[in-house]
């Protein structure tokens, strides 16, 4: 059987394998503590239930326009305007199924086969993928510094003849970085003067702490929507733990918009009316579930730091957003016990338990991603048995579930 190179060529998503993995072993009754997942555990927010069940109980559930509902696109208005101070009409705007479809609209509707998109590492996993699942070519940016920030002459010499887009992820999934507002503004003054699309992934934009700000791009331009190479995608997921329903946006000039809405009505039609109703709900709703899962987020990050600083060996950069951190493991990951960080993270599934997930999926290896999004206890707990497996100053007996461990490997 003869099948396509592209699509064979795309890696399963190791996010979405640990946690079938971790799926099988909870379903044998494994007390397995779940540090990979992206999502919050709260509940989603009361305005958008009601708001699609309005919707299904009318029972007028049928084809809606391809780029998204009058209503929907309204409150995205308004939402633009409060968070971004940019104007924007409802022809800039095209709801898709999740952020991550309008990516992979923008990406499809701007690159030609081997045009290259620049990513800076640490990033997406999906990034990379998506390009390539297009024919273009994904640039990757790795600071030489061993920080997860690029200095801006790091991103401009990659620049060429075939750039087409520069993606930015402020705050970063999986370093949970802020950008500068110095490399963000020289980004975008790179890409206005040079004609290239500046592509903000702004899906965690509001998830920061300690009174930082993730500055938008468009503060730095003084050109509109229609003239301007930003383009801003957003959704429910992250900021509304509404990771369920699917349903992201993006924001750019109509030209773009017009196209994307052409490429999307040939792929699922429309996002379901039920659950734009949903993501409506949530935008029109009380914004207090946004600040209260924000807090409660922040204090997980500072519990998951405490419990990092005692591990011995273990180097991380204290995360000032989104609910991921990315903790240098490279001292485990030259021994016995592994030898990257994909061994790593399959011995501490296998020993402790544990789900994380593997830096160099990220571009950083030797790193792993450890998100926060769940409860204290989830986090303590799960610190602990990697300190368990791994660190030799640590005891070398525990309670895993109610069953007593012994660690005899180090």
């Amino acid at each position: 059987m003869s099948l396509s190179q592209v699509a064979s060529s795309i890696p399963t998503s190791p996010t979405i394998a640990l946690n079938e993995e971790a799926r099988l072993l909870r379903e044998k009754g494994e007390p397995v503590i779940h540090l990979g997942i992206g999502e919050p555990k709260n509940k989603t927010p009361i305005a958008a239930i009601l708001s699609s069940a309005a919707k299904l109980s009318s029972g007028e559930v049928k084809y809606v326009p391809t780029d998204g509902t009058p209503s929907l696109k309204k409150a995205i208005v308004r939402y633009c305007e409060e968070n971004y101070d940019r104007i924007v009409t409802p022809q800039n705007i095209i709801v898709s199924d999740g952020a991550k479809q309008s990516l992979f609209n923008i990406l499809y509707t701007l690159c030609n086969p081997q045009d290259e998109v620049v990513i800076i590492a640490p990033y997406w996993v999906s990034y990379p993928e998506i390009i390539k699942m297009i024919g273009a070519i994904p640039v990757i940016v790795t600071p030489d510094d061993g920080t997860f920030i690029p200095r801006f002459d790091e991103v401009e010499r990659v620049i060429g003849s075939y750039t087409k887009a520069i993606i930015v992820n402020s705050p970063n999934n999986p370093s949970g970085m802020i950008y500068p507002e110095t490399l963000i503004s020289k980004i975008v003054d790179l890409c206005e003067k040079k004609g290239i699309y500046m592509i903000c992934d702004d899906i965690y934009h509001k998830l920061v702490f300690d009174g930082k700000v993730a500055v938008p791009a468009c503060k730095f331009t003084s050109k509109d929507v229609e003239n301007s190479k930003i383009i801003l995608v957003n959704g429910v997921a992250k900021l509304y733990g509404m990771t369920g329903f699917r349903v992201g946006w993006a924001i750019a000039s109509k030209q773009l918009v017009e196209i994307m809405t052409n490429v999307q009505s040939q792929t699922i039609t429309c996002v379901s009316p039920v659950m734009q109703a949903a993501a409506e709900g949530a935008l029109n709703g009380m914004q207090s579930i946004v600040e209260t899962l924000r807090l409660l987020i922040q204090n997980n990050r500072d519990v998951l730091m405490q419990e990092l600083n005692s591990f011995t060996d273990i180097r991380c950069q204290k995360p000032q957003g989104t609910f991921y951190a990315l903790p240098d493991f490279k001292a485990y990951c030259r021994n016995s016990v592994a030898k990257n960080s994909v061994e790593l993270c399959q011995f501490l599934l296998k020993k402790a338990l544990v789900v994380t997930v593997p830096g160099k999926e990220f571009g950083m290896e030797g790193h792993l991603r450890i998100s926060y999004a769940g409860t204290v206890k989830e986090i303590s707990e799960g610190i602990e048995r990697m300190k368990w497996a791994l660190d030799p100053n640590a005891p070398s007996e525990m309670y895993i579930g109610d069953r007593k461990v012994v660690r005899d490997w180090l």
